[in-house]
């Protein structure tokens, strides 16, 4: 396992030279967005509408972040279940989204979408909500202020920890992982 600085946004370049098992820190803009705002994205695209927010090179974290406390720049900040975005990765990889942060598995079609846009799914350490949040320099709501901590948020991290769990080569550290400890009959 190797540890890698990246910037956002990202390039194909920058996201074929990063391996499922890879840590990285993420420096740069990152947004967030739940399935209530995926949902609303996706029914902009269905309708050839434009979106609010230009999602090239860019990763979207899985969070409803909590409200900031006196002079911090949010609250806790920990990562939501990947698989309720399912359903709509695949569309907004199409338009230029790079990749997600979340945690847990995703399924075939976005593992298919990361290979065929070179795209990244990274998972951050559920648990870690306060933590993380020291990473985030700056946070302001750039779509959907009527979802509260649903919306969608233009986030400003340094050094922002991750793993990626899915590379853009089809490779999957929990499927790998799974494997390496099996036991055979």
């Amino acid at each position: 396992m190797t540890m890698k600085k990246i910037n956002t946004p990202l390039s194909d370049d920058d996201v074929m030279k990063l391996k499922a098992g890879d840590t990285v820190l993420i420096t740069g803009v990152i947004f967030t967005g739940r399935d209530a705002a995926h949902k609303k994205l996706v029914d902009l695209v269905n309708a050839g509408e434009p979106l609010p927010v230009d999602f090239t090179g860019q990763l979207i974290y899985y969070v409803g972040p909590s409200p900031a406390k006196p002079g911090k720049v949010i609250g806790s900040a920990g990562p939501t279940t990947s698989g309720r975005m399912d359903a709509y990765k695949p569309t907004l990889m199409e338009h230029g989204l790079k990749g997600s942060i979340g945690k847990g598995s995703r399924n075939q079609a976005v593992k298919d979408a990361l290979i065929k846009h070179k795209g990244l799914y990274l998972a951050s350490t559920g648990g870690a909500a306060a933590l993380l949040a020291k990473t985030i320099k700056k946070a302001e709501v750039v779509a959907y202020p009527e979802l509260g901590p649903e919306a969608i948020y233009r986030l400003e991290v340094e050094d922002f920890p991750a793993t990626v769990v899915n590379d853009a080569y089809g490779n999957d550290i929990y499927e790998e992982g799974r494997k390496e400890y099996e036991i055979t009959g």
